[in-house]
């Protein structure tokens, strides 16, 4: 394996393990590694921060001494924008990776945009890199989907709630 590897073409910084080995050591990339516990404080976290933007907008729609159960249940929908955007990104990001190392091929730019170049990779490269996809990115990605689910789910709620108030 290491013969074909140091005999790929593809520049470093290019070649989908590096590329996932960078992604997974990334600052908020690395939060979906961690265990469900400290990945849905982050979360949190992020919703929390977003509070900032959110409250005072959902204030100015239904200011708290008058409606609420308005503002809060507003204000938790607002916040969720940026746990959405959040997820995107990771999302996108780890999807990025997983088509690269899913992917017989390998397209890759040796100095600029104009000169890309694809390369096959060898059948060992291509059964590491799609155990990497198995058992490492498809975990990640099934944990980002059902982070979506839940969001959605507490959203229905929110909505449900909104309308019996």
């Amino acid at each position: 394996m290491k013969s074909s590897v140091s005999n790929c073409p593809v520049p470093t910084d290019q070649q989908p393990l590096n590329e996932y080995e960078q992604l997974k050591t990334s600052w908020l990339f690395r939060d979906c590694t961690l265990d469900w516990r400290q990945y849905l404080t982050k979360m949190v976290w992020i919703w929390g921060i977003s509070w900032l933007v959110a409250g005072p907008v959902a204030a100015a729609s239904f200011p708290p001494q008058k409606n609420l159960a308005h503002f809060i249940l507003s204000g938790a929908a607002g916040a969720s924008v940026g746990v959405v955007l959040t997820l995107v990104r990771l999302y996108l990001g780890w999807l990025y990776v997983r088509d690269r190392l899913y992917s017989m091929t390998v397209f890759y730019e040796e100095s600029g945009w104009y000169d890309g170049q694809t390369w096959t990779k060898p059948p060992e490269v291509l059964s590491r890199d799609r155990l990497i996809v198995t058992y490492d990115i498809k975990p990640i990605l099934q944990r980002l989907q059902f982070t979506f689910a839940g969001l959605a789910g507490l959203l229905l709620i929110g909505t449900i709630v909104w309308h019996l108030l």
